[in-house]
């Protein structure tokens, strides 16, 4: 019984201590190699080689599977919200209970009942959201689109003394609005989805443990 108590320990500490990635929604694969090119059609030259040309006039722009792009995330968003409900109903009634010869109860005639009700509600409720999401991150050409359009996406890990941080991005990139410099704004992708995440330490502090997890979602108060 001590045996297996002290595996149990060993186990749970063990899980404790492993770092796993953080989930991800963002399109899937986040990098691709591009398509081989057939070579046999032409021979490698002095200046030319054919794994690398590209015509004369044209530029470095991501065109194909495999290509690159940088994103230059720029994102700011800032929301409000406010509510004022209130509702008030009253209501009253009198009833009186006539004479009359020969009924039952006569105590209780000419007798005047009343009734006053009133219910009153009042609702305030207010909501403020600002998020400010700022960085650069190199993205790959994971397929193009009949019209053209690119899907791209692309993940940047940074390895910390706590920990690891993980930017992710990805999105539908029209190429018109790709720059002579093969950047493009965030604000311009289509579809677009952004996440900064990190494990480590610190987040797992923040997180509460799989038991607390499982009684709050099975708890009904």
């Amino acid at each position: 019984m001590n045996k297996l108590l002290a595996i149990w320990i060993a186990v749970i500490a063990l899980t404790g201590c492993v770092s796993t990635t953080p989930g991800t929604v963002v399109h899937q694969p986040m990098s691709v190699r591009p398509e081989p090119k057939d070579l046999s059609a032409q021979g490698n030259g002095a200046i030319f080689n054919v794994t690398s040309s590209r015509p004369l006039f044209e530029d470095r722009r991501a065109r194909f599977v495999g290509d690159t792009l940088t994103i230059n995330i720029v994102e700011k968003t800032q929301a409000s919200k406010k509510s004022d409900t209130k509702a008030e109903r009253s209501q009253a009634m009198d009833v009186s209970v006539p004479s009359v010869v020969n009924l039952p109860f006569k105590g209780a005639q000419g007798m005047t009942l009343g009734v006053d009700s009133s219910n009153k509600f009042g609702g305030t409720g207010s909501n403020t959201s600002s998020n400010d999401f700022i960085s650069t991150i190199t993205v790959t050409v994971i397929d193009v689109y009949p019209n053209g359009n690119l899907l791209v996406s692309g993940e940047k890990q940074l390895g910390l003394k706590d920990g690891e941080e993980f930017i992710r991005f990805s999105g539908v990139v029209n190429p018109n609005t790709i720059t002579g410099a093969n950047t493009v704004q965030s604000t311009q992708v289509a579809d677009a989805r952004m996440e900064f995440k990190a494990n480590g330490s610190l987040d797992s502090a923040n997180t509460p443990g799989w038991l607390t997890r499982i009684f709050l979602n099975v708890l009904p108060f």
